[in-house]
């Protein structure tokens, strides 16, 4: 085993067992997090936030996870851009202090509405540019030509159907309702 490897595990065996269980969380929920397109530091400080009974402050947050007071500071302030975190004050005290949004389920929402839904919405927009596009240039084109072109805006026409029910999807989740994921392939093969 490595000095490293033995350092790592002396300083594990010599934190409290609920220490080890909440960094433990923190690197799954960072380790999710990273895999949504998410840094993982704010997945792992947003859950030492949410298991903390009380708010902390950059510093408890570098200590607790090992890493610099500037990643922390970076990252808290993507947790509170999004919404995931809020600063929080002590009367008597100057530092700042950070807590949680405990509601997992406003924190998705969230992500949904200004991320997801947003890149849904572009993707709309360009399939329907494309199939705009397609429509202008088929009149001069040749047999072949247009073949293909037909084959294309059909193809862009499943994309786009796929595509909007994909949206109304989301809008359902974000809502709270039931969602039918039997719409997506349903959008697919109405248009075949």
């Amino acid at each position: 085993m490595s000095t490293a490897a033995v350092k790592q595990q002396e300083s594990n065996d010599s934190e409290p067992l609920w220490r080890q269980a909440e960094l433990r969380a923190a690197e799954a929920i960072g380790r999710l997090m990273e895999f949504w397109g998410f840094r993982r530091h704010m997945g792992r400080l947003w859950t030492i936030l949410y298991l903390s009974p009380e708010p902390l402050t950059t510093a408890e947050l570098s200590e607790t996870l090992q890493i610099s007071s500037s990643a922390v500071s970076l990252s808290l302030g993507d947790l509170v851009r999004w919404g995931a975190v809020r600063k929080t004050w002590r009367p008597g005290e100057r530092k700042d202090f950070y807590e949680a949004e405990s509601s997992v389920w406003k924190l998705l929402r969230r992500v949904y509405e200004r991320r997801e839904l947003n890149l849904i919405r572009e993707a709309n927009d360009a399939l329907s540019e494309a199939q705009q596009a397609l429509e202008s240039v088929r009149g001069g084109l040749g047999a072949a030509e247009r073949r293909r072109v037909d084959f294309m805006r059909k193809r862009l026409s499943r994309l786009s159907a796929l595509s909007r029910a994909g949206e109304r999807l989301v809008h359902l989740l974000v809502a709270g309702r039931a969602i039918n994921p039997s719409e997506l392939r349903s959008a697919e093969e109405d248009d075949q």
